[in-house]
């Protein structure tokens, strides 16, 4: 069994396998899931290399973190755990975010965390989403606190423009930078990138595989998304953008064939590719819910794309239809 290879997160932090697990849809978010089968992922993720372990209090209202909870604590000394704190769904509105970056929700959150995952402490604590009214100086002095505390090892941000990472850092050194990166969606490249590489930050991109659309299954979300599936919501599965999405895969799949691979592992490959770049450590976070799913994923950091390849793929981002929120104000690209 071959396992993937290790890089560093931030200047300071810990070595983790150069792929992660986004951990979200193994509860919550995707339609129903098989329990059994999710915690034999987990096992699976460990054996494969896979080290990062991804959640967040707003999957499932902390459901998530429970659901985590037995396989942290039975592996704590192997894996690095990393969550989430500032997002919230309004009880009322599922479709509206709620945004809380205030010192005390700060305190407050990791307590929950802490007792929802049943550890003493997590390895990677994120801002999830940014709320302008709050100085992110004040949320960060915060999290710095936490650090002191023993309550947390390594500081990130989700979703900030370079501005506030550089604000941020500033107050606390930064491991880690999460936010949306994938051959469909692009924007951080512009000044987000760039200033994590000059600061030493490494890149957690999640929805590497565009929530599952560069896999090639959702290409009509009508008829393979489950009706609880968040993915309903999102613009670019609607219909007409679903649709016209589809038809850029082709050149995907052209790239694919010629490696035996799937379009997954060649979307993984270009995400894992863009380290080289960009001058960073990338350490993409596919979700999956089934270990042959993992054992796909994880080969792709094994596939090197040409740089004929490369420049086949390039032009794919600017022609996908539809945002990858119907707020952008709630992403790093809403507020550049």
């Amino acid at each position: 069994m071959s396992t993937i290879t290790t890089a560093q997160l931030g200047t300071a932090g810990p070595e983790v396998g150069v792929q992660g697990l986004g951990c979200m849809g193994m509860s919550w978010g995707y339609g129903p899931t098989d329990t059994d089968q999710a915690r034999a992922t987990l096992e699976r993720a460990l054996e494969l290399g896979v080290t990062l372990f991804d959640t967040a209090d707003v999957y499932g209202d902390g459901e998530n973190e429970r659901f985590l909870s037995p396989f942290v604590r039975a592996h704590r000394e192997q894996l690095v755990l990393a969550t989430k704190f500032a997002l919230s769904l309004d009880p009322a509105d599922p479709a509206r975010r709620i945004i809380r970056n205030e010192p005390s929700y700060v305190r407050a959150s990791i307590d929950a965390s802490l007792r929802r995952l049943g550890v003493d402490s997590v390895d990677l604590y994120y801002l999830h989403r940014r709320d302008v009214r709050v100085p992110i100086e004040e949320t960060v002095g915060a999290m710095a606190e936490l650090v002191q505390a023993g309550k947390v090892r390594q500081l990130g941000l989700s979703e900030v423009t370079a501005e506030e990472l550089r604000a941020a850092h500033a107050v606390h050194p930064i491991a880690a930078v999460q936010s949306e990166w994938s051959l469909f969606s692009r924007d951080i490249e512009a000044s987000v990138v760039p200033a994590a590489a000059g600061l030493g930050a490494a890149l957690v991109p999640y929805a590497p595989l565009g929530r599952g659309f560069l896999t090639g299954a959702l290409a009509d979300p009508d008829r393979t998304l489950d009706a609880s599936d968040y993915r309903r919501h999102q613009p670019r599965f609607s219909a007409a953008n679903a649709t016209a999405n589809a038809a850029l895969l082709d050149t995907v799949r052209t790239v694919a064939d010629a490696h035996g691979a799937s379009l997954g592992q060649i979307a993984l490959a270009w995400v894992q590719q863009r380290s080289r770049v960009h001058g960073l450590t990338v350490v993409p976070i596919p979700g999956t819910r089934k270990p042959s799913r993992l054992d796909e994923n994880t080969a792709a950091t094994r596939i090197e794309l040409t740089e004929d390849e490369l420049a086949l793929l390039e032009p794919l981002a600017a022609q996908v239809a539809g945002n990858r929120y119907a707020d952008m104000s709630f992403t790093s690209a809403g507020r550049e």
